[in-house]
């Protein structure tokens, strides 16, 4: 699964509230549904490492100058959620990203 979220806020803007607000990933979950761990390989880069409903799903998210990309491979068992998990990836991720 691949979504590119726009934004007017400079990679530096996003990197920023990215490392402000990688806690709150998990809370993207109903509580207690979702483990998440995240890490930093370079500056533009943030990697993730999900366990949701006992499977485990690694992504990442890649800031670029109008956008932020979000990736991350879906077990068989989750693909039927793709759709809801969609919707609360743009949803929240488009939160972060607004310009204040």
């Amino acid at each position: 699964m691949r979504i590119a979220l726009p934004h007017e806020l400079g990679r530096e803007e996003v990197r920023r509230r990215m490392h402000e607000h990688a806690g709150e990933i998990g809370g993207f979950f109903p509580e207690g549904m979702a483990d998440v761990e995240t890490s930093w390989p370079h500056e533009d880069r943030m990697d993730l490492q999900v366990s949701v409903f006992g499977q485990s799903v690694t992504g990442f998210v890649e800031v670029e100058d109008t956008q932020a990309i979000i990736e991350f491979e879906l077990p068989v068992i989750l693909s039927m959620a793709k759709p809801l998990i969609e919707k609360a990836v743009r949803k929240e991720g488009g939160r972060l990203l607004e310009k204040h």
